[in-house]
């Protein structure tokens, strides 16, 4: 293969990915657009977003695959990714941006390490240091008033937001673990977004009795869609295609850019400060996540 054909191919994996992580992080920025300014109520934001992301990966899936590609996924998947957008769209009613984006990064990341540990895997030392690093900080990060003082939330956000975003991170990294391995994730990640919608249906009346919701707007249910339809639906399609082109090591580090690039969002539709403190603590988090997930593992 010539040199100018391997570097076109080069630059179509480098393009998707970008655009795929550009996606990731644009989740976070048009959850907080809608649900800090109270534009849509968090359950009907996370069944538009499931329901518009389930009907493109669908057609994306049925491309390749027909009908046959929403019988891909399972149950417990469906039942994991209806966790991570439910809790997700909990806690941006009183995250920041990128201050959620963080804390769900982190702990998809650290949920997978743990895992690994689990199923009797050993950390070198480097990863280890890398393990304390990233908890420290995110710890340090999470210390009530923090965020509050040095980062885009309301004037006090309360502990249950950055609680939810946690669990929904580690949601995140259970249906990671779900689907490791799947030989068509994209027909996958389909069928488990059909799988949540129809969990997420019958649930609807008892959420809406117990936690009522007032009608969305035309804000919040353009940014549902487009969160779902766009950058859920089309960015996990895009990633799937730019993943094989990628070492490990390459689409971890990739994976580093989303709370940054989330910032960056947050602070140019969202007008949200950025702060040495913030930047900091952001810094350290992904070193030690890098660290602790990139490293080479002891023997």
């Amino acid at each position: 293969m010539s040199h100018t054909v391997l570097r076109i191919a080069g630059l179509r994996i480098a393009g998707l990915t970008i655009v795929a992580m550009i996606a990731f992080a644009a989740n976070s920025v048009l959850a907080r657009l809608a649900l800090g300014d109270n534009a849509i109520g968090p359950w009907s934001y996370t069944l538009l977003r499931l329901l518009s992301g389930a009907a493109v990966l669908a057609v994306i899936a049925g491309l390749r695959l027909g009908p046959a590609a929403l019988r891909k996924g399972n149950w417990a998947g469906g039942v994991a990714l209806l966790a991570y957008a439910g809790l997700f769209s909990l806690a941006y009613r009183a995250l920041g941006a990128a201050a959620g984006a963080l804390i769900l990064f982190a702990f998809v990341q650290l949920t997978m390490l743990g895992w690994g540990l689990k199923q009797g895997e050993r950390l070198s030392a480097v990863q280890a240091c890398g393990l304390v690093l990233a908890v420290g900080a995110l710890t340090w990060l999470l210390v009530p008033g923090v965020i509050a003082a040095d980062y885009g939330g309301p004037v006090s956000p309360p502990a249950w937001a950055s609680v939810a975003m946690a669990v929904s991170g580690i949601a995140w990294g259970a249906y990671s673990l779900i689907g490791r391995g799947a030989v068509t994730p994209t027909a996958v990640t389909a069928g488990n977004f059909w799988r949540a919608s129809l969990i997420a249906l019958p649930l609807s009346l008892p959420v809406f009795l117990l936690l009522p919701e007032t009608g969305p707007g035309a804000l919040g249910i353009v940014c549902a869609i487009a969160s779902g339809a766009i950058a859920s639906g089309l960015g996990y399609a895009v990633w799937y295609a730019a993943l094989p082109g990628l070492k490990a090591m390459q689409a971890g580090i990739a994976q580093l850019s989303v709370p940054a690039i989330a910032a960056a969002g947050g602070i140019a539709f969202l007008a949200e400060p950025l702060t040495w403190r913030f930047a900091i603590a952001t810094a350290l988090v992904l070193t030690g996540v890098a660290l602790a997930t990139l490293a080479k593992r002891r023997g």
